[in-house]
């Protein structure tokens, strides 16, 4: 191998091992964030509006208020409540939901509320089988950046064999030896059933769940199988192990924008106002009823962008490695 070679093989390791890394921290960072405003969400009380984050495993609470500020908004929620109808108690009850510690306000239980009052399904009724099955599908793409990293196509297959059994090996004991499908079927059904009172239903969306997961499961298996095969016969295959990752960030936003719809054009009647099914804003800003909607990437989108950089790049130079024959 000559020199230039070596020097090559070593900037697409180093830049495909930087990919990983920035891939990895995406997945404990938070995505996308989303925040509602209205005049009876004060910017003293609420600084940042009523703000969830997006997070590949989840949503989770955006809100910082504390001390002073989780006080005044937990006394203008309990003043907003007490002119509410009676039929709405529940969701009354759940919006007092206020953490009076350091945490501040649960802007993931309010957002709820909010959703609730148009007809909408509680947030983590979305992307049930994406958010527990992501974790495996980074294990997933992290073998397959393994495996880019190889210039030689018989270590390559070694390494996404191995790699690939060790991640088939630990979604099979969590999902189904330790239990964590059920365990998350439950959650789920326990969710959609907090305003939507169908139990038939909610069950049938419980077995279409497990039903979609199973065969997700077993998909992916099937895909790394593919993927082995596919590295082993075609030479060029060898550059999806990063094309793929690449698309991340365009995988999310098409995810996300696709849940959106879902949620805004299947509402129900226990809305206390009626909308028309309508598109919530996926970037930028935007008005629903007397709210006002704010959209945006965050922190870690840009890691994912990142990530995309540095795979494109190594990309490129492995493609002109494998024209000169200088990697398989």
């Amino acid at each position: 191998m000559s020199a230039q070679a070596s020097k090559q093989n070593l900037i697409v390791a180093a830049l495909t091992a930087v990919a990983a890394v920035l891939m990895i921290a995406a997945y404990f960072a938070p995505i996308w964030w989303v925040s509602l405003t209205a005049p009876n969400y004060p910017q003293d009380a609420f600084p940042d509006g009523i703000r969830i984050h997006f997070h590949f495993d989840g949503v989770y609470n955006g809100c910082k208020a504390a001390g002073k500020g989780t006080r005044m908004a937990n006394e203008i929620i309990q003043k907003d409540l007490s002119h509410e109808d009676e039929r709405w108690n529940p969701v009354l009850d759940a919006a007092k939901n206020v953490d009076k510690g350091a945490e501040g306000l649960d802007c993931v239980h309010e957002m709820n509320t909010i959703n609730h009052y148009v007809g909408m399904f509680p947030i983590a009724t979305g992307a049930p089988v994406e958010k527990p099955l992501a974790k495996f599908f980074f294990g997933f793409f992290t073998v397959m950046l393994l495996g880019f990293m190889v210039a030689k196509r018989k270590l390559r297959l070694l390494v996404l064999s191995v790699g690939f059994a060790a991640v088939a090996a630990w979604m099979l004991v969590d999902q189904y030896v330790m239990g964590a499908l059920e365990t998350h079927i439950a959650h789920y059904v326990k969710e959609a059933g907090t305003f939507f009172k169908e139990p038939d239903r909610i069950k049938v969306w419980g077995d279409t769940v497990r039903n979609v997961s199973n065969l997700v499961i077993f998909g992916l298996i099937g895909v790394m199988v593919l993927v082995i095969a596919g590295v082993a016969k075609i030479r060029q295959f060898s550059l999806l192990l990063a094309l793929v990752p690449a698309g991340l960030p365009i995988f999310f936003v098409i995810t996300y924008s696709g849940w959106l719809w879902f949620f805004g054009h299947n509402l129900h009647p226990w809305g206390a106002f009626t909308v028309k099914p309508f598109m919530p804003t996926v970037f930028g800003e935007g008005k629903v009823a007397q709210f006002s909607t704010y959209s945006y990437p965050y922190w870690g989108y840009g890691l994912l962008v990142a990530m995309a950089l540095c795979l494109i790049l190594a990309l490129l130079i492995r493609r002109k490695q494998m024209r000169e024959g200088s990697a398989e």
